[in-house]
Order: structure tokens, then sequence, then C-alpha cells
């Protein structure tokens, strides 16, 4: 493994998508990331999508570069190595690290495993704030992003599972924290993150919820239309749409230059009495812009917007569903060094990026998710120091299991 965290060993327990990609982010930047699962694998592990054989391509993808162990952990004895893996090592050492998403009672109780290791750090994702049981889905609907979204007279909910994803990110991020404060002072902590304080706060840092207080408003739906700036989409003479955007005046003017619709654009404002150089100003005439602006789409195919607008300034992109992200777009193949074409063991050779931060000139080569249990034996013999012959005596009272399954 190489990267700047390569001084970190970090168990998981954990399902879904926050808490596992918090660890496959911490992962892709060197960090050994020990996930243990139930043997056969926990609730997430046959999530949809499958490839033909049947393994999940969302597993994993959310588990690249991890080492994964299979232990039974209903019962005493898988309870007692999993917690032994957890709190191994001594201070200093950059381990005691867990990260979960499970219930903080019983033999994984941030106090129960401090108990072992003085200065251990936990980090324990939880739904609600208020102690209710939540997912991304249902903090969603509720954080006020879906009554935005959309033309209006429905709420509509966005794939993108976006408090998930948030919540990895802060997760990663608060586990780096407490390391820090841990490495000055060599005090461990518990560290607690609700999903729904996720959602709420990101409501508050847009200045939703103080749009509320102080203007008394309600962010209303407004389809594809940019909230308080020009933006919105336009179709295409061969049936693509893009995304047009202008924040800064530099922009806004490009638009003009680039289409060659300047002068028409310039008498929007003396007509509808607002200032175009004003964000503002063009999001109140939005409706008179785009009138002026979806006829020059209409007559232009994507390759011609594409050309027209490729060197000009403009902020701009096409429309495209995953298929053309992955067969049109060289930022989603190896031109981008990001990607590289790894080997999936149960999936075959498949596109996987790395990192997305570029730290340096070189970047972490991708690493592939592990299969179900294939690094049992070598973290109970290298983590624990067990025996070949104990490990063995596991595997026969089916405590652990490996790759296989046994």
């Amino acid at each position: 493994m190489t990267g700047p965290l390569t001084d970190l060993r970090v168990v998981e327990v954990t399902a879904f998508i926050a808490a596992p990609l918090g660890g496959m982010t911490l992962a892709q930047l060197g960090a050994d990331v020990i996930r243990i699962d139930p043997i056969g694998g926990n609730i997430d592990y046959r999530r949809w999508p499958l490839s033909p054989e049947g393994d999940s391509l969302y597993w994993t993808g959310l588990n690249k570069g991890k080492r994964s162990v299979a232990l039974d952990l209903r019962r005493p004895e898988g309870q007692e190595i999993a917690a032994a893996i957890i709190t191994a090592g001594t201070p200093g050492d950059g381990a005691g690290i867990l990260l979960t998403n499970l219930p903080a009672s019983g033999w994984m109780g941030h106090a129960q495993l401090a108990a072992r290791r003085a200065d251990l750090i936990s980090l324990r994702l939880t739904g609600s704030s208020d102690g209710a049981g939540a997912v991304d889905y249902t903090v969603n609907c509720a954080a006020g992003f879906p009554m935005a979204t959309g033309p209006g007279g429905a709420p509509v909910n966005h794939v993108l599972p976006a408090w998930d994803v948030a919540a990895g990110l802060y997760l990663a991020t608060g586990l780096l924290a407490a390391e820090r404060v841990r490495a000055r002072t060599g005090r461990g902590e518990e560290i607690g993150l609700a999903l729904s304080d996720v959602a709420i706060a990101t409501a508050a840092n847009l200045g939703y919820v103080a749009d509320v207080q102080v203007n008394g408003t309600v962010r209303p739906p407004m389809g594809n239309e940019l909230y308080g700036a020009f933006g919105r989409d336009f179709e295409t003479k061969d049936g693509r749409r893009v995304m047009l955007v202008a924040i800064s005046n530099r922009q806004w003017r490009a638009i003009g230059k680039a289409t060659g619709l300047a002068e028409k654009l310039a008498m929007i404002g003396p007509m509808l009495d607002v200032d175009m150089d004003d964000e503002g100003g063009r999001f109140t005439a939005r409706h008179a812009i785009a009138a002026v602006l979806a006829p020059w789409f209409a007559a232009r195919t994507l390759p011609e917007v594409t050309a027209a607008f490729t060197g000009s300034g403009i902020l701009w992109g096409p429309y495209q569903d995953f298929g053309q992200l992955v067969r049109e777009d060289p930022r989603c193949s190896t031109a981008n060094p990001m990607f590289a074409e790894v080997e999936q063991p149960g999936v075959g050779r498949v596109l996987m990026p790395g990192s997305p931060l570029a730290i340096g000139a070189d970047r972490p080569v991708p690493r592939p998710a592990p299969k179900l249990g294939a690094q049992t034996d070598a973290v109970l013999a290298e983590v624990l120091g067990l025996s070949a012959e104990a490990i063995g005596r596991l595997h026969d009272e089916g405590v652990v299991a490996d790759a296989a399954g046994r």
C-alpha cells in the first residue's frame, strides 16, 4: 500500500453506503482498512447491481482496497476475535481505530473496547439525531430538498444518496481529526455522527434555513433552473440536452460572444429594467434570456455546440446517462489518471477509480475489493499473532471463514 495514510490501521464493521465509503476513502489514501463481516456477508453483500455471476457491483465498488475478515459475530468467540483485532497494538502505533454504523452496545460499545485499549478511537454513524432509525431516503425527504427539486406539484427524490456520501466523507474527516488529537495528547475519542444532522446542516450551510428565518422565503421547485442566477437546460438539434450556467459577468459575456447573441441579450436589461451585470438581475430575466438562447441550441447538434463552446470560458456540460458517461466521456476512462483497468475478483476487468485527491505527482494505484473473508487468515496471523494451528481450529469450529466460505 502507498499513500499518506500508510501508518493507519482502521477496523470497519459496517453495512450499506456511508460508513463503507468512509473506510474506502481512507483505504484509497493508503490506510490498512480491515472490514469485518459475518460469515456469508452482511446485509449489503448482495445488493444491486449484480454481475452475471451474482457478485454485487455495489459492494465491490464501496470496498476497494480493504482487507476482508469473516467471523461468526453471533458467537462470543467471534466477538472476542473482532474486539481483539479492533484493539490490537500499542499506543502510538496508528491502530486502535473502529469505524461502524452498528449500535453502540454490548461487545462493540466504546467503553467496552476502550477498557482493552485506552487510546481507542471509535466513530459511529447513527440515523437521526433524536435517536430514531434513518437511512438516506428518509432523511432526504425531511430535509426539504425533494420539495425544491423537479418542476413542482410533487416531491422528487434524487437518485444520488447524497447524505450517505457526505456522511462517509465526514466520517473520514472526523477519524483523521481524532487521530491528530491522539497523536498530540495520547487520548482516544468516541465520535458520533447522525445522518440527519449531515442533511440538515447542509440545508443550513447553503442558506435555506436562514432564508426562511430572515426572509420568510421557502425555496420553490424550479425544474432545471439555477436559483438566484442564470442557469438552465437547453435541447439541441439532435435531441440532446445541455446545462448552461453564468455566475460571473465574465461567463455571462462569454455566452453572448460564443453564440453571437450579445446584442440581443443586451437588449433584455433595459426592456425588463434589470441589471444584467448582476446575478439577481439575470435570474429575474431568466425566461427572456432562455427565449433568446433556445433557438440557437435548437439549430445546432451537440458536436456543434461543443465546438462553439470549447475554449470559450463558458460553464456548460452535456446531460449524459451512465452509458454515455462510460462510452463517450474521456474523463471516465484511463485518459483520466484517477482510473485504471483492474481485475476485480468475481466480476472481471473493470474501470476502477482511485482517490479523486491528487496528492503530489503520483496517485495511488486503484486496488480491487476483496473477496469476502479473503484475508481472514492473514489478519489473524499478522494482527493477533495466531499460529496456523490455532487458525485451523477456528475454521474447524466455524468461528472464522475464508474466501471459500470455509
